[in-house]
């Protein structure tokens, strides 16, 4: 039976902005659509239920999934481009799209390094870039060879899949290492093993590319971990030398370059304990390392998305303040009683000058339902900036604040 096949997108009628197509209705659509309406673009969204944060605020919505062919070409019929919050779209679908005409962006031969680790480490490796050792595991033996050839720490990854901490197993020795790849070959997951590396802090250095090769940087950002999910960054990220901080900025604009990635890029590195960087992950998204773009810097990451893979001149990247502090907001064990609203009235009592980006999720435990960006102008100070950036993330989350503040006493 013959495939019906999609024409290419119309142009925008007389008078219009562009059709933004994004699959994912998480809450990276939901702060692309704020971005879009300050340009006067539609936004259009494949969610998977009318309930998710993007499909909250967008007129324009397409309820589906993301592994259903028809679903993909009714969210992107007529859109200028197609383009993602989530990089879980299986190739071959996309593949078809664009066989059909539909504009995909960033184009499925870069999504690629972002979706499956092992290519991306192979490509890296080939282009020479900074990564850690790695390894193919497709038997548990196999870790007893690598665990010979690092010494014995290392991480067992999924090689699909994996996200904030999940497909990732942190092991001291082969035997914990041959436990975790065996769980994950069974599964029927392509797993590698990666040296763990003597590392003083993660950092990540995003940048946006677009069609016409124009490239922008932010400043390198500082990414507090916990868990495997990340719960602050500060920007720029604090004693780093402008030598490593250019460095990084260019090893992601030259990977954006050479992958052909069109929109943002989020390069997440190690900096050693000897000062080395080294690739950790890529995301070709806007990424949670970029959210304190949204009040710390010229030009969002969502709108840059935006201008990026509509193919506009990007946007200045440049900080407007010295430090920027952005904290998650992950959801308590236990939801407090206390509603979202009056949490919020106690935390603007306290810190009035807080930016506060709730995405309208339920509260789970761990799950990321907000952020809070504290801006501040003394880059010597970032340390009590941090303080009070967690302090009004806790509050949202917990309901309680943690010196024991009391807005009545």
């Amino acid at each position: 039976m013959s495939v019906p096949s999609t024409p290419p997108p119309a142009p925008p009628e007389s008078g219009r902005c562009p059709l933004v197509a994004m699959v994912g209705g998480g809450q990276l659509a939901r702060m692309t659509h704020q971005a879009a309406i300050a340009l006067g673009q539609r936004l259009r969204v494949l969610a998977g239920a009318a309930d998710e944060p993007a499909a909250q605020v967008t007129p324009d919505v397409v309820i589906g999934s993301h592994t259903d062919l028809d679903d993909l070409r009714r969210v992107a019929s007529g859109a200028t481009v197609l383009t993602f919050d989530h990089e879980h779209v299986p190739g071959a679908l996309l593949d078809k799209l664009v066989a059909e005409g539909v504009n995909v962006a960033p184009p499925p031969a870069a999504l690629l390094h972002a979706q499956d680790k092992l290519v991306m480490r192979r490509k890296l490796a080939a282009l020479g870039a900074p990564v850690p050792r790695f390894a193919e595991i497709e038997t548990p033996q196999a870790v007893d060879e690598f665990a010979a050839l690092t010494g014995g720490p290392m991480v067992i990854k999924a090689a699909r899949g994996g996200y904030d901490g999940r497909g990732v197993t942190i092991v001291d020795d082969a035997a914990a290492a041959r436990a975790a790849a065996a769980d994950y070959l069974a599964a029927g997951v392509p797993v590698l093993a990666e040296e763990r590396v003597a590392m003083r802090r993660e950092l990540s250095a995003l940048v946006a590319r677009s069609p016409f090769g124009q490239g922008a940087a932010w400043p390198v950002a500082e990414t507090v971990q916990d868990d495997g999910i990340c719960v602050t960054v500060i920007a720029p990220a604090p004693d780093l030398s402008a030598e490593s901080a250019a460095a990084a900025q260019q090893l992601a604009l030259q990977l954006a370059e050479e992958l052909g990635v069109v929109g943002v890029l989020a390069v997440e590195l190690f900096e050693t304990t000897g000062g080395e960087l080294l690739i950790n992950e890529l995301a070709m998204r806007p990424h949670n390392s970029g959210h304190w773009t949204m009040d710390g810097a010229a030009t969002s990451q969502f709108e840059q998305h935006l201008r990026a893979v509509l193919d506009y001149p990007l946007g200045a990247t440049t900080p407007v303040v010295p430090v920027t502090v952005m904290a998650n907001v992950l959801g308590a064990p236990e939801p407090p009683a206390m509603t979202m609203d009056e949490r919020l009235h106690h935390l603007f009592a306290r810190y009035p000058d807080a930016r506060v980006h709730l995405y309208g999720k339920d509260e789970r435990p761990g799950r990321k339902i907000g952020h809070v960006n504290l801006l501040g102008d003394d880059a010597t100070a970032s340390v009590k900036l941090r303080e009070r950036a967690e302090s009004a993330a806790h509050w949202l989350a917990h309901g309680q604040w943690t010196d024991g503040w009391n807005a009545h006493g």
